[in-house]
């Protein structure tokens, strides 16, 4: 199940292309041809080749093959080992937060499927990225993978397929159009407009893209000199570097020498401002913005005011990446070019100073978030964090890795359960939480904050006992006058206590959280938590009038604050209060007002669970269809959450009760069919549709249910024909159209062709 994109349908999370391509027909056409008869295709070459472009035109090529999607796990950003899978799984929005090893939930995902994924630059995982593709492969005989690596992966069944520089002929009219020449011109054109190839410069440019191996990130940055120089005077500067580079026992291998004479070339074209600040930029994992590169690599050597010259600077010179979305401008080094700054960061001897700074920067971001969430930037704090994943990643790793600095990892991890509890990352959290509690033990506040938040996530993943045996160690802390610690050992256990069925006592432990957070220093967001776990345990022990008067208490505060994330959890009980009241319509609304919060927040388990709701007061209300089709639609949800209703015993009971109420008034067929129409919904569709935002939820349900083809079928099994003559109609397997002549019937509930004439006649005549 895909959460972002596609609960069935194709989908994918290929980004757009902002360059056009150029050439390389015949390696398109090689790389496709493998993929045709081999299941693991690795494209090898040195770095600056093209090895992603290629791979990413490639894939775009393919999507329409892919029912399941096109997926690209860019690996170039991840340093840790041990979250290959889990990075994977996030970039397949597979949004699973049990505690089953991870690559056992992807092997389960894709068993299934038809898919291909593309592994990104893997030559620093390789043995984990050879492991990873070895069990994929062995579990999903849909699955295709297609990597991109500075070496093979060596597993049984690999082609491999060498992506040699871009050729290019000694001279004449050929060497003008070949792919090189033809790139460079291209290039060339964006930085001089009305630059063309001509008799004058053909000779000039062919020579140049000799002397750089017809390597085209080389061939890129040169081209980015014709804002200064002409393409001879390129050519006469190469040639020096080239005696720099070959001279004085400093030889450099041959596909290398291309692309190390332009990259350090260009080091040497930059100012020294510029050359310094490359070197600190190459501590950002992923793409950032200008404000970060303010607070990281500013001092008395790179005064603030320069920061933005500078950047522009580099951008000019194609030395950082600049790109615009809707959250404003960010910036992004491509690995070579960060490899090439990482070494000069490493003869600066300010390596470990960068990436301080760099993890101090994000540490200071993660508080503001922590101080801020309990308010109305909720929204913007989630993308906020989303955008940064990649640099807290990194901040993480730096502190875990470096002696002397695993406390402040501690802090760090702690600091961040928004991310990990509130914007689907539980399993990443967790890594990093277990992670810094065994690695310092030192108690404080710091630990006290960091146990809470891996109690949190435990309870996400439906770990109830590691849980209990972290909020006991809460309870230590709190022995020693920590009232905040007392509030979270209470918060961790009530929410243990409800989601395992001990609903009295769960419902007075969150009572009890919630006085103390009250009393603490800074409460934040900790009491709303706790008052919906209690108005939570209060609905599934049937005392609807309470849960509401907690829930009433509720919303007050979240209007106080601002707040939406708690209150669409509010509102998502209220709605079972409301269902336990028989008041239908009310749960509706509550149900949709939860929803659409979620969605906004982009709160997967929380879009399941109102989702599901939904489909209970549909049940409740007789729209049986209606009720077969979101439970279906929400299955899908759960299925790639891993735990469905997070394993909560009475959540469980009220599906399955709904379910049955829902076959008993249209009966098993009826049923099915509408459950197997809502798991082919994409994700955006399920919540227009669960929020009647799609325009069926007033419509008889019967005919809704109808897919295009469905009623293509229906229409010529009106005019006499035959499922074989049908299938012959319609160029299909006659096993495909008995399959949709039997979805007619049992959605229809007819039992006759016959019936089936007379619906369309009552159609076309708009008597039906």
């Amino acid at each position: 199940m895909v959460t972002d994109t596609s609960m069935g349908g194709r989908a994918g999370n290929l980004p757009a292309e902002v360059r056009s391509f150029v050439g390389r027909r015949q390696e398109l056409t090689e790389a496709r041809r493998m993929l045709s008869v081999s299941r693991l295709v690795t494209l090898t070459g040195v770095g600056g080749v093209g090895k992603t472009r290629i791979a990413l035109r490639v894939a775009r090529r393919l999507h329409g093959a892919f029912t399941d999607g096109v997926w690209l796990a860019e690996l170039s950003a991840l340093q840790d080992p041990e979250l290959l899978a889990h990075e994977v799984s996030e970039q397949l929005k597979l949004a699973d937060t049990s505690t089953r090893p991870h690559v056992e939930v992807l092997s389960d995902y894709c068993a299934d499927k038809r898919l291909l994924l593309v592994l990104d630059t893997c030559e620093h995982l390789i043995d984990e990225c050879a492991a990873l593709a070895r069990t994929l492969l062995r579990a999903a005989s849909g699955l295709r993978i297609l990597a991109t690596s500075r070496q093979p992966l060596n597993i049984p069944g690999e082609r491999t397929l060498a992506i040699a520089p871009m050729r290019v002929p000694d001279s004449g009219p050929a060497a003008a159009r070949c792919d090189a020449v033809a790139l460079f011109a291209e290039r060339a054109a964006a930085v001089v407009p009305g630059f063309v190839l001509s008799a004058g410069n053909g000779d000039a440019v062919a020579g140049l893209c000799r002397r750089l191996d017809g390597i085209p990130l080389a061939i890129e940055l040169a081209a980015g000199r014709l804002r200064v120089l002409s393409v001879e005077q390129i050519v006469a500067r190469l040639d020096d570097r080239f005696g720099l580079l070959s001279g004085g026992g400093r030889a450099v291998p041959g596909r290398h020498r291309g692309l190390r004479t332009a990259v350090g070339w260009s080091h040497e074209l930059c100012a020294p401002g510029e050359r310094l600040l490359w070197a600190r930029l190459s501590v950002f994992a992923g793409d950032f913005d200008l404000d970060a590169v303010e607070a990281v690599c500013c001092d008395e050597r790179l005064a603030a005011g320069e920061v933005l010259e500078l950047v522009s600077g580099l951008v000019e010179k194609s030395i950082a990446l600049r790109e615009e979305n809707a959250a404003g401008v960010r910036y992004r080094l491509l690995d070579t070019i960060r490899e090439y700054g990482r070494d000069w960061l490493d003869a600066l001897g300010e390596r470990r100073t960068m990436l301080a700074r760099h993890r101090d920067h994000y540490l200071r971001l993660a508080r503001r978030c922590d101080e801020e969430w309990c308010g109305p930037d909720q929204v913007e704090w989630r993308a906020r964090l989303t955008r940064e994943h990649a640099n807290l990643r990194a901040a993480l790793d730096f502190c875990f890795a470096t002696p002397g600095q695993v406390r402040v990892g501690v802090d760090l991890a702690g600091t961040l359960w928004v991310l990990w509890a509130a914007c689907g990352l539980a399993r990443e959290g967790r890594h990093y939480l277990d992670r810094a509690l065994v690695l310092d033990r030192s108690p404080g506040p710091v630990r006290a904050k960091a146990v809470w938040a891996c109690g949190v996530v435990a309870i996400t993943q439906g770990d109830f006992d590691a849980a209990e045996t972290l909020a006991a160690e809460c309870r230590e802390h709190a022995a020693d006058g920590d009232v905040a610690a007392a509030a979270r050992a209470a918060h961790v256990s009530g929410l243990a206590a409800v989601y395992r069925g001990d609903l009295a006592q769960g419902a007075s432990l969150s009572r009890e959280s919630a006085e103390l957070y009250r009393l603490s220093d800074d409460p934040g967001t900790g009491p709303l938590i706790v008052m919906v776990n209690q108005a939570m345990a209060l609905t599934m022990m049937g005392d609807f009038d309470g849960a509401v008067t907690v829930l009433e208490e509720h919303r007050a505060e979240c209007e106080k604050h601002g707040e939406l994330w708690t209150r669409s959890y509010s509102d998502y009980v209220r709605g079972l209060a409301e269902l336990g009241r028989g008041r239908t319509a009310s749960a509706v609304s509550y149900g949709r007002a939860s929803l659409g919060v979620r969605r906004q927040l982009g709160e997967i388990v929380g879009i399941a669970a109102s989702v599901d709701l939904l489909a209970w007061a549909a049940a409740a209300d007789g729209e049986a269809h209606r009720a077969a089709r979101l439970l279906g639609a929400a299955h899908q949800v759960w299925r790639a959450i891993g735990l469905p209703q997070v394993g909560c015993p009475e959540l469980i009971a009220a599906r399955d009760r709904s379910e049955l109420a829902a076959r008993g008034m249209v009966g098993d067929r009826a049923y099915d069919a509408a459950f197997a129409e809502g798991t082919e919904l994409t994700f955006d569709e399920a919540i227009a549709y669960a929020l009647g935002e799609d325009g069926t939820a007033a419509r008889p349900p019967g005919p809704a249910l109808l897919t295009p083809r469905e009623r293509e079928v229906a229409e010529l099994v009106a005019e006499g024909l035959s499922n074989r003559k049908i299938a012959e109609r319609l160029y299909v397997a006659k096993r495909t159209v008995d399959a949709h002549v039997e979805h007619i019937f049992a959605k229809l509930g007819f039992t006759s062709r016959t019936q089936i004439a007379a619906w369309v006649t009552g159609r076309r005549t708009g008597a039906e």
